[in-house]
């Protein structure tokens, strides 16, 4: 009986084992812990329940017949909606060969054969709390409008994204959606090295410039924060637009659409004959929404909301 772990975790753990007193060992322990259990006992019926289910972590054995452990992890980390998740193997303890070919493969742990199931707990819990405070955080940039990324500079390779980032991705970009742009990666191999370079020596890196692509009124922008592995970076990316801007002036100052948009383009430097031919309407209805966009800001003229709008949004850009 595990009684210090939580039975109201839900966390979902893959088993990948062709060896019935092992799943069976497993199975029982884990769903007895409060685990959703998920059984596969080959490589194939593994990658298709990691793609339907989305599993938390995966416990796989390293050597199967016909499509063996390593293999199955390549393909889990070569496909976009696995890639993430944190893979634990199954070996025995004298095969040197093969705890190098688990982590080779991706593989973040190991355990030793024969599996003793209070050691197994302790790994998964260890993994799976890392995971979810990396889940969370790129959760919690996606809710921000920051998408995140890590790519692996010397091939470029997109090694995981989150949801809004793959989006941004299949907007802006007509690559592979393993693939980093042409341009991105040379971006990269360019200031990547000196930014590590910093870091190894305990010096403050330099940040280089955001690298920016345009398409239309649209802005997408990639920041590069920090290393998350040997050779693969953490990127951020933002993307800008008018529409967008419109939106984030009506809801910090409680605007109308309309109204959003007759102080975007004040912003701007447009007359009100500008904002009407641009919003379809006359100057007349343009001077009459200032005059409510006026109140609502507490200024009098176009010059102060100008002005005012402009430091909120720097203001919002830097929290």
């Amino acid at each position: 009986m595990l009684e210090t772990l939580d039975r109201s975790r839900t966390d979902v753990v893959l088993i990948v084992d062709d060896v019935p007193d092992n799943l069976s060992l497993l199975h029982d322990a884990l769903d007895e812990a409060g685990y959703t259990v998920l059984v596969a006992t080959h490589g194939e019926a593994a990658l298709q329940r990691a793609s339907q289910m989305v599993p938390d972590i995966i416990l796989l054995d390293a050597v199967m017949p016909g499509m063996d452990g390593f293999e199955v992890a390549r393909c889990l980390k070569a496909t976009a909606e696995t890639s993430h998740i944190p893979i634990v193997f199954m070996t025995g303890l004298s095969e040197t060969e093969h705890v190098v070919a688990a982590f080779q493969a991706g593989g973040v742990d190991y355990v030793v054969k024969p599996i003793r199931p209070r050691e197994v707990m302790a790994r998964i819990e260890a993994h799976m709390q890392s995971a979810r405070q990396a889940r969370q955080a790129r959760n919690a940039l996606d809710a921000f409008g920051h998408a995140s990324m890590t790519v692996r500079v010397p091939d470029g390779r997109i090694l995981w994204q989150t949801p809004l980032a793959r989006k941004l991705m299949q907007a802006f970009f007509d690559v592979p959606e393993t693939a980093a742009p042409a341009e991105l990666a040379d971006w990269l191999r360019l200031h990547a090295p000196r930014m590590a370079q910093a870091i190894d020596r305990g010096e403050a890196p330099p940040v280089p410039p955001a690298w920016v692509v345009n398409q239309g009124s649209r802005r997408l922008s990639f920041a590069l924060h920090q290393p998350t592995g040997e050779d693969e970076w953490l990127l951020v990316m933002q993307e800008s637009s008018d529409q967008a801007a419109m939106e984030a002036l009506s809801q910090e100052f409680k605007l109308t659409t309309r109204e959003g948009e007759v102080l975007y383009w004040v912003v701007k430097g447009k007359t009100n004959r500008d904002i009407g031919d641009i919003l379809g309407s006359s100057p007349a209805t343009v001077k009459k929404q200032l005059e409510h966009i006026f109140a609502k800001l507490g200024v009098e003229t176009r010059t102060a909301a100008a002005g005012l709008a402009m430091s909120r949004v720097a203001q919002l850009k830097a929290r």
